[in-house]
């Protein structure tokens, strides 16, 4: 493995776990107060732009950190428009111990 296939590795390694910290902590509360639609809006944008390009040039490397990527910041997107009653029910439909 090169070097640039190692930066490329840990780069899309920290681009997946990156969502999974906000997923959690708004599953864990039962709340996206705070949270920015348009950010997550163009966010879940570019992660789509990214895996059609992925898909289209059939690299891998680019379409399945880009998938995971999408479908985290889908959940999030998702979570921030449900209305907040609907966001702490599905919280706690994930995870008991979150708030109903």
């Amino acid at each position: 493995m090169t070097w640039v296939q190692i930066v490329a590795a840990v780069g899309a390694a920290a681009s997946m776990l990156s969502f999974a910290p906000q997923a959690w902590a708004i599953i864990r509360k039962g709340s996206t107060q705070g949270l920015s639609r348009p950010m997550y809006a163009l966010t879940v944008l570019a992660f789509a732009c990214w895996l059609t390009f992925g898909i289209a040039q059939r690299q891998w490397a680019l379409i399945v950190p880009n998938a995971i990527c999408l479908i985290l910041a889908v959940f999030i997107l998702a979570m921030i428009l449900l209305p907040a009653r609907r966001t702490a029910q599905v919280s706690h439909a994930l995870d008991p111990t979150a708030p109903p």
